[in-house]
């Protein structure tokens, strides 16, 4: 069974027992987050959303919070003694599902 779950702006595909990172959750590590927006369940019994599936829901547990690798953004413009060189660094939070309820 896996379901598709919309969460910060992005669409995952999660299993349960399966490792996900998603953007910055506001809960700590060790808590109980639950996906309310499931646009998908599959598996011997498939439910589409309209937008989303009625009373289906994800549960999973806070594992840590991170931040991506380094990207790098260079601009530069030639002859006019002109550069800038920024770096990002994304939040995310890493979630182990635990259950999904259709």
């Amino acid at each position: 069974m896996y379901a598709i779950v919309k969460t910060g702006g992005k669409q995952v595909k999660v299993e349960v027992g399966q490792a996900i990172y998603v953007e910055k959750l506001n809960a700590e590590a060790g808590e109980t987050v639950t996906f309310d927006e499931v646009v998908f369940v599959g598996g011997e019994d498939v439910k589409v959303g309209a937008p989303f599936v009625a009373g289906a829901t994800v549960e999973g547990t806070v594992e840590k919070h991170g931040r991506q690798k380094k990207v790098v953004t260079f601009k530069y413009k030639r002859r006019k003694d002109s550069h800038r060189k920024q770096g990002h660094r994304q939040p995310y939070t890493k979630v182990v599902i635990n259950a999904i309820n259709a």
